[in-house]
């Protein structure tokens, strides 16, 4: 696809990622402002792309993204998004790449196989939603969406940070959570869509199998990304 005009604002360089809330991430690079699946937390900067993962509520508040939108924001959300967005949506299925200045951003597989909502159907089926791969400043974020732990995380690859649904009952939980970061091998996890799950346990888990940095970010805390 087309590259997109990115606009600069602000003056903070370098690289961070904020948890807003549940699955909800600011991240900063050099002065732009990235937002994914806005939700919860507090939204004080405008946005220069916009990502969403599907279209349930706590992940695609549209007063949170209208908050947040200029004439000149990107909005990347799946199809069944854009009506209740509004304007100009692009829409990436697994395997798409989207250029937006110096970033990129490509759509991965995001479902359910093993939750439902009912006999035969997933709380997330396959197709209604992705993850994403932002590579920014050199590094690449992964926001996995609300998934089961799925074959596709075993094909990533050179992932800095991952962000991963440990949740339970409509995404993984922290044992999946723990094979997927181990499958992954990023440099750093953070988890989200965290529900009542013992994060400690899974930070110890995480760093005595691998390498893995896990990060236990409160909502509105920030991290800089070396």
């Amino acid at each position: 696809m087309a590259e997109n005009k990115w606009r600069g604002q602000g003056e903070k360089m370098g690289l961070s990622v904020k948890l807003l809330g549940h699955a909800s991430f600011q991240i900063t690079a050099d002065g732009k402002i990235i937002y994914i699946d806005p939700y919860q937390g507090t939204y004080e900067d405008k946005a220069d792309l916009i990502l969403v993962t599907h279209s349930h509520h706590d992940h695609c508040d549209v007063a949170k993204i209208s908050a947040v939108r200029m004439d000149e924001t990107v909005i990347i959300a799946p199809a069944d998004c854009a009506p209740r967005i509004g304007g100009e949506v692009k829409s990436l299925k697994p395997g798409d790449k989207l250029h937006v200045g110096s970033v990129t951003v490509d759509a991965v597989p995001a479902y359910n196989y093993k939750r439902f909502r009912e006999p035969g159907v997933p709380f997330h089926p396959k197709g209604s939603g992705v993850g994403y791969l932002i590579m920014v400043n050199g590094k690449t974020i992964y926001h996995a969406g609300d998934t089961d732990f799925i074959p596709e995380m075993r094909e990533l690859r050179e992932i800095h940070l991952a962000l991963l649904p440990c949740g339970g009952k409509y995404t993984m939980d922290n044992p999946e959570a723990v094979e997927a970061a181990l499958a992954i091998n990023p440099k750093i996890m953070i988890p989200m869509h965290r529900l009542d799950t013992d994060l400690k346990k899974l930070k110890e888990q995480v760093e005595n199998l691998s390498a893995t940095e896990v990060l236990l970010l409160t909502p509105g805390q920030e991290h800089e990304l070396e």
